[in-house]
Order: structure tokens, then sequence, then C-alpha cells
């Protein structure tokens, strides 16, 4: 256990965090804050079918969500849509762990040292205030449209985010949970290991899930631009044959990869993150 572990465990035993009076919540209350994120969604689809069987939104303009479902259907069926599915997928996580591990580390290291800071920090922030997406064309002009171009603009785009939470959780570690260390006689490995990086793991997911968002975002664009395969790819050639509940379906799973990969993040900092008193789960 690390040692910002043991201290705010100490703090929660102390009376920092103590569950609520009746000893946790209930079966009924646990399941309503699971479905009730789903319940706004759930009726603007109710609302968006009725208003469409109604007339009141043209086929042409926004299908019906049964329409879409079909189409979806017909995709899943032909291997369309799990293969688009699938090429999106790998292109966002491989642009996500690229990008990720080189802000991660630039990160730690100008957050653990000064000197790193003072040369790369400068160069780093101005070439994050230039819109990765306006480089586009200059990228296809490199790349062209193969993989590498997709996978530079999403590495670019997840980059700065990891970075610049990476750098600040670092940076704003207890300084007296540091001296403790030293006092306890850990080296530079162990105490980073121990104190430094559980300190700053609730800013690396902030980061972490802020990217997530630049990620699906990064790539929409990238695959309406320049890609041959893709829901991207998928929607602009349906968008030629004017198929609009197909252009509908690929913007809608956009929104749900988005979403899964939200959850999955949000679950994986909820159990690195037991020992924080903002993800303390009290005991029924």
């Amino acid at each position: 256990m690390s040692l910002v572990e043991r201290s705010t465990r100490f703090a929660i035993r102390r009376g920092g965090a103590r569950p609520a009076a009746g000893g946790g919540r209930s079966a009924v209350a646990r399941l309503e804050a699971r479905v009730a994120g789903w319940i706004l969604p759930a009726l603007l689809v109710v609302a968006w079918e009725a208003l469409s069987r109604w007339g009141a939104i043209a086929p042409n303009v926004l299908p019906a969500p049964s329409a879409i479902a079909e189409a979806g259907w017909q995709a899943l069926r032909s291997g369309e849509l799990v293969h688009h599915m699938g090429v999106s997928t790998l292109r966002a996580l491989s642009g996500l762990v690229v990008g990720g591990l080189f802000g991660l580390v630039f990160g730690i290291a100008n957050g653990l040292s000064d000197l790193s800071r003072r040369y790369t920090d400068t160069t780093l922030q101005m070439v994050r205030n230039v819109p990765h997406l306006a480089l586009i064309p200059l990228v296809i002009l490199w790349f062209g449209i193969d993989e590498e171009a997709k996978l530079f603009l999403v590495a670019l785009g997840v980059f700065f985010p990891i970075y610049i939470n990476t750098l600040h959780g670092v940076r704003t570690v207890d300084p007296q949970l540091i001296e403790m260390g030293q006092v306890y006689g850990m080296g530079p490995l162990a105490l980073f290991r121990r104190v430094i990086l559980p300190g700053a793991l609730p800013s690396i997911f902030v980061g972490l899930r802020f990217a997530l968002g630049i990620m699906w975002l990064t790539l929409i664009v990238a695959e309406t631009i320049a890609a041959s395969s893709g829901l991207g790819y998928m929607a602009m050639q349906a968008r030629e044959f004017l198929l609009v509940d197909v252009v509908v379906l690929a913007i809608l799973i956009y929104a749900l990869l988005g979403k899964l990969a939200d959850v999955l993040t949000a679950a994986l900092e909820h159990l690195c993150l037991q020992w924080h008193p903002a993800f303390h789960t009290p005991k029924t």
C-alpha cells in the first residue's frame, strides 16, 4: 500500500469520510443511480420516434429511430458494420496508446524535473495552441490517407490533455507526504511509486477521460476527410447515396463507443482510487 493510500485511509478512519446512516444505500437506490443517466436519452428516443411517425420530422431530415435500427441491422447482417467499427476502434485505441504514453512520460518528466520542464514545456505549450485538426491538409501531404495519418492525428489530439493533467498531478502532490517518505528512507524510485504516482492518479484519470472525447472527435473528422474504411468513411459513402439513416447510424455509434470508453475508464478510475475519499465505497 502506498504512503498516500495509508494517509488517506487513516483520515477516513478518523472521520474524514463516513458511510451514510443506515449502513449504505439500498438495492433500489443503487439501481436508480445506474439507470438514471439513461432515462433522458430513452425519453428523447421515444419522442423522436413519435414525432417521426406523426410526420413532424421529415425522413430525409432525420429518420425515425426504428428506420435507423433497421439500417443498422442490415449493415450488421452484411458484416459491413462490424468491419467499419473494428477499423475505427483499432485506430482510436492505437492513437490513444501512442499519444497517451508520450503524454504520460513528458508529464511525469516535466513534473519531476525543473530542467526537463525548462527545456521542453515552452515548446509543448506552443504546439498545444495549434489546433491539431487544422493540420489535416499537411498530414495528408505527409502520410497520404493511410493509417499513419489517422494515428498521428489521434495521438497528437490525446497527447496534450494527458500531458497537462499528468504534469499538474505530479506537481501538486502534497509536499508533506514527499517529506514523510524521505524521512522513512524511501529512495527516488520507491518515493515515485508509493507517493508521487498515487497522488497524481486523480489528475491523470481526468486527463484520460478528457482525452477520450478528443480521441473520438479527431477520428470522426479524420475518417470523413481521409479514409477508405471506418465509421466516418461509411457515413461519407452513405451521404453520397443520400442514405440519411446510415449517416445518423454512424453518428450514434460514435456516441455509444465514446460512452462505453468513458464508462470503462470511470470503472478503472474507481478501482484504482478506492483509497481516495472521493471514491471511497462505504460498507453496506
